[in-house]
């Protein structure tokens, strides 16, 4: 059952492209479902699942209290293997049918103010790091990249002349992002005086960010660096990188941007999963209008 299981991932990363995070998340999901059909229902080969051993199982997610939106997740990746098994001819029956998806639960992503953002960026130190780290959170909120996005940028994906940021996002997806000339200058300044410094012992890296040993940075390392700087500029909210994206496209919204072309920014393959930032938008105005008219 494993063998079939590790095929499925091969698929996956070779055939589909999809990103290593995702792939994680099947491998998550995938591996407590073998457990479950293997030691709690003492079953040894896949052709023996039936749809209430899945039912029984997603049962026991909720029992655990886990959330909506991770037993969603985990019946797609549950339904995108059996079907993968179907094309495969490894069983003759799909056993995910008919499983029903719960409703997700509707949270609206962090955001912070601009007056925050401000605060978050406003990084006066001249050290190397504290340039780069300037550096990575003017480019973060003037695109509004992922964290693993940012992480993965090389030095020729840069265009500063021309003012654009190329990036590949899910799904092996390129897409092009504007950049602004705040942010154009902390890069400027990051390359100038940071970067040759960080990466003297390995001046072939090709990496964009680097950390203090001049090798490429990590997502962990980039969420403590904004922990750290939040908790220097006096912030108290939690602030993580996605919090910056959230804010970058809230912003963006308020200021009457058009939908689509953030959603283009974004790299949402579905227009829906944008128009959450609406929302916010909406919310926010209907907080600003209570705490501001006088007869709210």
């Amino acid at each position: 059952m494993q063998d079939i299981l590790e095929d499925f991932f091969h698929y996956l990363q070779i055939e589909r492209g999809l990103a290593e995070n995702t792939i994680i998340s099947y491998k998550r999901d995938l591996k407590n479902y073998m457990m479950f059909i293997t030691e709690e229902k003492d079953i040894s080969n896949w052709q023996d699942v039936q749809r209430y051993d899945i039912v029984l199982f997603l049962q026991q997610l909720k029992t655990a209290q886990k959330s909506s939106a991770t037993i969603s997740r985990t019946i797609s990746s549950v339904r995108s293997f059996h079907q993968f098994m179907i094309r495969d001819q490894i069983v003759q029956h799909d056993a995910s049918l008919h499983i029903d998806t719960p409703k997700p639960d509707r949270l609206l992503p962090a955001v912070i103010s601009f007056e925050e953002v401000e605060k978050l960026l406003e990084i006066k130190e001249r050290n190397p790091l504290a340039i780069r780290n300037k550096a990575m959170l003017e480019l973060l909120y003037a695109t509004g990249l992922r964290v693993t996005e940012l992480v993965s940028l090389e030095l020729s994906d840069l265009h500063l002349k021309m003012g654009f940021v190329r990036c590949i996002g899910k799904g092996n997806k390129e897409r092009i992002i504007p950049l602004g000339d705040i942010a154009k200058e902390a890069i400027e300044d990051y390359l100038a005086h940071s970067r040759n410094h960080l990466v003297k012992k390995n001046q072939q890296e090709q990496a964009l960010f680097v950390n203090h040993h001049g090798r490429p940075l990590s997502r962990q390392g980039f969420w403590k660096i904004i922990k750290a700087v939040a908790l220097n500029a006096g912030l108290t909210k939690e602030i993580t990188p996605h919090t910056l994206r959230h804010s970058f496209a809230t912003h963006l919204l308020e200021n009457g941007a058009d939908l689509r072309a953030v959603q283009e920014m974004l790299g949402h393959a579905d227009i829906s999963t944008t128009q959450i930032y609406t929302h916010i938008t909406k919310t926010r105005l209907k907080d600003m209008y209570d705490q501001f008219h006088p007869r709210a």
